[in-house]
């Protein structure tokens, strides 16, 4: 049956010790969708995925956000993240390693400004009061585990896809989906070092963005939402001081 979990191939999942958890476990579930051992419509929950692996839900979290980015499995409504048949598997791929590469990290940071500029812009224009009020609590969201000294890696990539699910094209979320790990990369790395004491400034371009989007101004959520990653290129060249001379 589409859909239904065949423990059998999932029981036999190993990660071998190369690399992180998130590259093992991504490496694995990669290769049993391209192998079919993994069939289409096959739905891939964080419970039963950490389960077997025997790590994380963030860890899981990681790798499904790689695999949507290379086109293998897809988010839908009401059933989760499932697997893409073979055909369906995206041709477009950003091979750069953006937790090592400084000038890598600052390309996608530099095509998520065109991209989430325009999504900012366009959901000032489209947005309804209930959209607003998620996007609202999606910022809260990110203030409280700030607050709590944790990097707020999820829910910060959250409130971009919420604003990009505010839009109403679908091919935006495509898009935050494929960049979300790239996201991921960068947001851990500049909070995780000296950094971190950006926070209020953080915040307050949140908050500039969400209060042009709350007042259908669709120029000055286009300008928050670009000077917001403008800044973060700032400040994760703060965060890689000794990486600034190669670029």
């Amino acid at each position: 049956m589409a859909g239904s979990q065949n423990t059998k191939d999932v029981n036999t999942f190993q990660i071998v010790s190369v690399g992180t958890l998130a590259d093992r476990v991504t490496e694995v579930l990669a290769y049993k969708i391209k192998n079919q051992e993994l069939p289409p419509d096959f739905r891939l929950t964080e419970h039963f995925m950490a389960k077997r692996f025997g790590v994380s839900r963030t860890v899981i979290r990681e790798a499904i956000s790689r695999l949507k980015s290379d086109g293998l499995v897809e988010s839908r409504q009401g059933l989760g993240t499932v697997v893409l048949p073979p055909a369906a598997a995206t041709a477009f791929r950003i091979d750069v390693d953006t937790t090592d590469s400084l000038p890598a990290a600052l390309q996608v940071m530099e095509l998520r400004r065109g991209i989430e500029g325009e999504a900012a812009a366009l959901a000032a224009q489209r947005r309804t009061p209930e959209q607003l009020v998620r996007i609202k609590q999606a910022v809260v969201e990110i203030d409280k585990v700030v607050e709590k000294d944790r990097e707020g890696a999820d829910e910060d990539v959250g409130l971009h896809k919420i604003i990009a699910l505010t839009t109403g094209n679908s091919l935006y979320v495509s898009l935050l989906d494929f960049l979300g790990h790239f996201m991921h990369a960068s947001i851990k790395v500049t909070r995780a070092n000296k950094a971190r004491h950006m926070d209020l400034l953080i915040q307050a371009e949140h908050q500039a963005i969400i209060e042009a989007i709350a007042q259908a101004d669709p120029d000055a959520a286009r300008r928050a939402a670009v000077a917001h990653i403008d800044n973060a290129a700032a400040r994760l060249r703060l965060a890689n001081p000794d990486k600034c001379d190669s670029q």
